[in-house]
Parts: structure tokens; sequence; C-alpha cells
């Protein structure tokens, strides 16, 4: 935290009864740097890790924006739109929203795909002030005719790298096109790092945007323990065994490369008499949030993850991060480890270094800019009493959401706006 209070800089108080009753009083770096600029009405692109409290910094300037200007009372929202590039990210957003804006009677509403198609249309139907989502789902109800971008004064793209590595940038360059011209909004672009490609993006949608950028101490969590185990490819599931039962295994998550792999090593711990559950990019929406949901309350003690999870999500006291995998990707090593040592907490990652992704290694110690601590697996760590692996129920989706149909009117949003003087 930082010396600086959220009350110095000048909140609409419905705001500060937000904050006040979330229990926060002063500014993380990220909202320190952003806050006064984004509320002066500059765009900014921020640099910042997640984890670093970005989504509130964005959320704060938005709302802010939007309580104190005027709207014309002819016009229909919604007057913001955030788009964030994963659902479960998509998730956390609309909760912070609704938390901090609960004292200004905004409407939110979150759009993603997987799951909700009519609720989710029913719910842009009813009017929207703030929308929050995912690119896709959001450009099949516009072009519906569900909603109208046509008054959005705030455009917000969060994790806008993690938009590019996953082939979103020309839905976002749909959406921004169709809306107001960038001198006529604010907009705030958010980023783990601001590429030369994400630089791009800003300089083409948005109206000479001040850089901020948070630079951590170290790249990595500061609090968390980073170990490495170099360990054959036959041995790592026997090194898994070992490592999982010879800690306090209380919520722990092993990040996996592929999808058949996620699925192997759910088997082997299962046949092991350890209660896990896998979370991939292509398990239904309801049954993802009913495995995060038992995962967040300790549940399930053991959560196998491909990098679909690897950011975005918040989930308190998650005690270890194994990579099973080295991830192919050095920036994904660090989104990984930081799903631990979150808030000021402590955490454990450990890393399997095996013959199939060793050679990812130099280039993930470059660019954290540290050697990571290796030895060989220890032998007697290598569980090899290894029973049978069970078979995983494939709760995966056969087949796209179903569309609705063309139509639906607007309604105006709720919320408190202030309307503009007619005449």
């Amino acid at each position: 935290m930082t010396e600086t209070t959220f009350r110095s800089l000048g909140l609409h108080e419905s705001l500060l009864l937000g904050l006040d009753e979330a229990g926060f009083s002063h500014c993380m770096p990220i909202q320190e740097s952003t806050l006064p600029l984004a509320l002066k009405g500059r765009d900014v692109a921020g640099q910042a890790q997640t984890g670093t409290g970005k989504s509130a910094a964005f959320l704060l300037a938005t709302m802010h924006y939007l309580m104190t200007t005027p709207v014309a009372a002819d016009k229909t929202g919604p007057w913001a739109v955030i788009l964030a590039p994963t659902r479960e990210l998509a998730l956390q957003i609309h909760r912070d929203a609704e938390k901090l804006g609960y004292f200004t009677g905004m409407e939110f509403a979150c759009i993603y795909g997987g799951t909700g198609y009519e609720k989710q249309r029913r719910r842009l139907e009813e009017g929207v002030d703030i929308l929050i989502g995912t690119p896709g789902r959001i450009i099949d109800f516009y072009k519906q005719r569900v909603f109208t971008l046509d008054n959005v004064e705030v455009a917000v793209l969060d994790e806008a790298d993690r938009m590019f590595d996953m082939g979103f940038i020309s839905d976002i360059r749909f959406l921004l096109r169709r809306m107001p011209p960038p001198e006529k909004r604010i907009n705030m672009l958010f980023s783990a790092t601001l590429s030369q490609r994400v630089k791009e993006l800003a300089w083409e949608h948005m109206n000479d945007p001040d850089t901020v950028e948070i630079e951590p101490e170290q790249i990595t969590a500061e609090k968390v323990n980073q170990k490495l185990y170099h360990v054959e490819n036959n041995q790592k599931i026997g090194l898994l065994l070992g490592v999982l039962r010879s800690k306090d295994v209380t919520r722990t998550m092993v990040f996996v490369n592929t999808k058949r792999t996620a699925d192997r090593v759910t088997g082997y711990l299962l046949g092991n008499d350890i209660n896990t559950a896998v979370l991939s990019g292509d398990i239904p929406q309801k049954k993802r949030e009913e495995l995060l949901s038992a995962f967040q309350k300790g549940e399930l003690p053991v959560l196998v993850a491909t990098d679909v999870a690897a950011r975005g999500l918040h989930i308190p006291g998650v005690s270890h991060v194994i990579n099973y995998d080295l991830p192919q990707d050095a920036e994904d090593y660090v989104h990984r480890i930081g799903r631990t040592a979150r808030a000021g907490e402590k955490g454990d990652a450990i890393s399997f270094a095996c013959e199939s992704y060793v050679y990812s290694l130099p280039d993930i110690e470059a660019f954290i800019d540290q050697k990571i601590p290796s030895e060989l697996a220890p032998p007697e760590l290598i569980v090899e009493d290894i029973k049978p692996a069970k078979r995983v129920q494939n709760q995966r989706r056969s087949g796209p959401p179903r569309n609705g149909g063309r139509g639906g009117g607007r309604r105006r949003s709720g919320g408190n706006r202030p309307t503009a003087p007619q005449g």
C-alpha cells in the first residue's frame, strides 16, 4: 500500500462508501498512479501485473466519471464497456464492480460465452450502465441489436497482452470502432507488459494516453518461495504425489500444458486418493464455477489447470503452485506462480523440469532475471508405489452454445446518473 488515501482523491461519495464497506482506505501503486489521471478525464495505458489492484483503479475511475457527468434524458446505456480476455476475469471484475459500486445505484452486466445465453440477453434488454465481458458474446448480442454502443463514454481494455495471445484483437477493434471516436470517450488500457503491439493498439484507439508503468521490485511475486526439481518424464507422477504428500495441501494449483496431460494427471491423483478436478478451457461454465467455488472453500484441495486459469483468477489462500510442466512462454510462468502469495501472503511455487520442457528454463530465468533454486529430484520424494489412474469423467462441452433470435428492445438503464437539463 501507499500513503495515498482514496479520500484524498476527490472520489464521489457513493464510491467512498463502497470502499469503506470493502475495508479499503489506501491506494496500491497502480491506483495511486492512474486514478488522478483518469479522474481528470485523461486516457491511461497502464502496465501492472495481476493482483496489483488495477481492476479497482479502472472501476473507480469509470464509476466516478459516470456519477459526476450529466447524461441526456433520451439516451440509453451502456455508458461504459470493460473488455476482458477470459470469463473468469470478467466475473472477477463484475464482482469488484458490484462491491465498489454498491451505493451508486448503477446496474452492471457480465456477458461471457459458454452459458447463460438467454439470461444475459434479458439482462441487457433491461438496461445496464456498465457492461463487462468477453468480446465474442458481446459482439453476438450487439449484432442482434440487443444494445447499442453509440453512447459509450468510457472504454476499458484489461489484460491487453492476453487479448493478443488469444486472438481477440480483431474483435476488440470491431467493438472500439463502433463506439464514439476516441476523443469523445475516456479510454483505459491495462496490460502485464506494454509491448510494441499493445502500444500500437493504444495509439490507434486512444486519445494520446498517459503511460504508467508499475515495475515491481521483482518481476515475480516477492513472497513466493520458488523451487525447481530436474526429473525424468517417467518419474513426474511419482514426484507430484511425493510433493503433495509432503506438504500441507489445503489449496494447491497444478499447472500443465495440455488438456490431455490435465486428464492424465487428474486420473492419477484421484486413483491415489487425492481429491482433485480439472479446470481447462472447454469445461462448461457452470461446472467451472462449481469447481472454483469448491476450491475457494477448501472442499477441493487440488485443482489441475491449463493456462486458461493462469490469469484473472483471484483465489485467496492458494498455498502452493506446482508447475507439473514448465510453461513454454516465460510470461506464463509469472502468471502461474502469481496465483499464490497474493495480497501480502506467502506461498510456494514448485516446478518440474523434465526432458520435454526443460528447454523453457533459460527463457524463464532470463525473463524473471534470477536463477530458480534447483536440484535433482530427491529419490525419497518420488513415490514408487503408484496406484492405477482413475478414469476422468468427461464433462466438456459437446458443441457451441445456441444462439437466440433477433430483436429485443432497450430500456433506459438504471442508476443515479445526473441528467443534463433540457433546452
